[in-house]
């Protein structure tokens, strides 16, 4: 067994061993396999200065909590002194939906909390305890080289952005006419709830919303300026899902699926690159309340891929993010989430997970993806998004499930599984990376800013939907996608796997493949 990993929405595992190594598919001391994936892990130290300062100042055990309770009212003074009288520190409380953040070092809080009177549920959102400063290697993404840059230039049509002519993933769902109609609306925003996106890229900088942007990390709102934006030592991963989604069409770089809506940034993830409850609950809860259109959700809830709620640890985390994820469509939020990266189907009667909690010590779980969910992506309400390929099927390593999968949109996937046509060069998807660049990414983390957008759009043309009709608009206008059968994506003669429905809707691609013209024009 390898050392535990933090894991995004984000490895992506090919067949045969085939490494599709993308920004958030590298494990430390992985290397490509493959030509045209981005290159080598890159050393990255940092301090985690997005962890509150006074947590563990003086004791390296203490842990972070959620204690749930009955929604639409404060804790009473009965829980908070049984909570203080537990060893627990209350950071904040969501008292909308009854959801307490906690830090404590005693072993038995949850424990001890759960038999409190008025407690619906509570548990650990971490196996590590809170650090104060974290060294990690994170994988990045292949970012374009100056000579790409000119050549795809050279190749780039009139009224197109420079490097639009590399983006078959706009075609692949006629985002390239749905521009010809509509941008979509400066009045709709979309939030990237990632690990942060840097607004001075001149892509995003055009369409980026400050008001509902924040940083999220400690389960707390903190609003400084800027404090949404990765450091130099973090993951790209929510730059690039961000100018997937909006990136200006504006005689420079790339055009985004929806380039005429705001995007904003909600940094949930820690230095380490760890996705926590608190974090989770907290941007769900910011979106609700600073009128965001759309979440785009491209991770699962660390340390557990999926909870299973006959575990009171792990029930506590479904019930704290299932509330504030609710909360958010109620308020007009529509939640979009990838799938996962594992060629899981996840429709199975059973799937070893051998990652978790992946903060602590991992074993073979064996899990019924029914009854353990992977959050927020199998939440209900929550637009699941599988990932395909420039070819237009599932992409090797995108989950599947017949009844879980909803939509499916280019995820990208090895040039070898999947060759786009010229001038196009990389199966995989480009997107804006800090500091000014533009580079290649791969997963189910890309497909889902795809929908994300097309949702943006549909609510630019239908501004006064609920996310209810939005998402019934959204899986109306799809392109329905037949079950890819026999499904052998490496030609080795072996089925990699094995897709359950109707042409209509089916474990691959859900209600079809997402799209944009319909999403301006009906």
């Amino acid at each position: 067994m390898t050392a535990p990993q933090p894991r995004y929405r984000r490895a992506v595992a090919l067949p045969l061993g085939m490494a599709l190594t993308t920004a958030l598919a590298f494990l430390p001391g992985a290397t490509a396999s493959a030509a045209d994936v981005p290159g080598t892990v890159a050393g990255v130290t940092g301090a985690v200065n997005d962890v509150l300062a006074s947590a563990a100042a003086d004791d390296g055990t203490a842990l972070s909590y959620v204690v749930n309770v009955r929604p639409g009212h404060g804790p009473s003074q009965q829980i908070k002194k049984a909570i203080a009288e537990a060893g627990g520190t209350i950071v904040t409380s969501y008292d909308q939906i009854g959801v307490i953040v906690v830090h404590s070092s005693n072993a038995d809080f949850a424990k001890t909390v759960r038999k409190v009177k008025g407690v619906e549920s509570a548990g650990n959102t971490r196996n590590a305890p809170l650090p104060a400063q974290s060294t990690t290697d994170l994988g990045t993404p292949r970012a374009l080289s100056a000579t790409e840059v000119a050549a795809a230039e050279a190749k780039a049509a009139a009224g197109q952005d420079p490097l639009e002519s590399l983006q078959w993933d706009l075609p692949a769902i006629k985002a390239d006419k749905a521009h010809e109609k509509s941008l979509g609306s400066s009045k709709v925003t979309v939030a990237v709830i990632d690990t942060g996106v840097d607004d001075t890229h001149p892509d995003i900088a055009p369409n980026f919303d400050r008001a509902a942007s924040v940083n999220c990390v400690t389960g707390k709102p903190d609003t400084a300026d800027g404090a949404w934006r990765p450091s130099a030592s973090e993951s790209p991963h929510g730059t690039h899902v961000a100018g997937e989604i909006a990136a200006a069409k504006n005689g420079v770089g790339m055009t985004g699926v929806a380039p005429g809506v705001k995007v904003a940034g909600i940094k949930v993830s820690t230095t380490a690159g760890y996705f926590y409850t608190e974090a989770v609950v907290c941007g769900f809860m910011w979106a609700a309340t600073h009128g965001v259109d759309v979440t785009n959700n491209s991770y699962y809830t660390d340390p557990w891929y999926f909870n299973c709620k006959n575990d009171p640890d792990q029930k506590a985390l479904v019930d704290a993010v299932g509330r504030a994820s609710r909360y958010a469509e109620k308020k007009g939020s529509v939640n979009v989430a990838a799938a996962g990266n594992e060629n899981y189907d996840l429709a199975a009667d059973e799937i070893t997970d051998p990652v978790s909690p992946n903060d602590g010590t991992p074993s073979d779980r064996v899990i019924d993806p029914s009854k353990c969910l992977d959050i927020p992506t199998q939440l209900p309400g929550v637009v699941t998004v599988a990932a395909t390929g420039a070819k237009g099927i599932k992409s090797s390593f995108s989950n599947h499930g017949l009844g879980v999968i909803d939509i499916a949109a280019p995820g990208g996937d090895s040039t070898a599984y999947q060759k786009p046509e010229a001038p196009a060069t990389s199966g995989l998807i480009l997107g804006t990376l800090p500091g000014g660049k533009w580079g290649y990414m791969a997963g189910t983390s890309m497909a889902s800013p795809h929908v994300a957008a097309v949702v943006a759009l549909i609510k630019s043309t239908h501004p006064h939907a609920s996310p209810a009709l939005v998402k019934t608009l959204l899986y109306a206008e799809a392109d329905a996608m037949p079950c890819t059968d026999p499904y052998d994506i490496n030609s080795d003669g072996k089925i990699d796997a094995v897709c359950e429905g109707t042409k209509n809707y089916n474990g691959f691609y859900g209600w079809g493949t997402a799209d944009a013209l319909d999403a301006v024009t009906k």
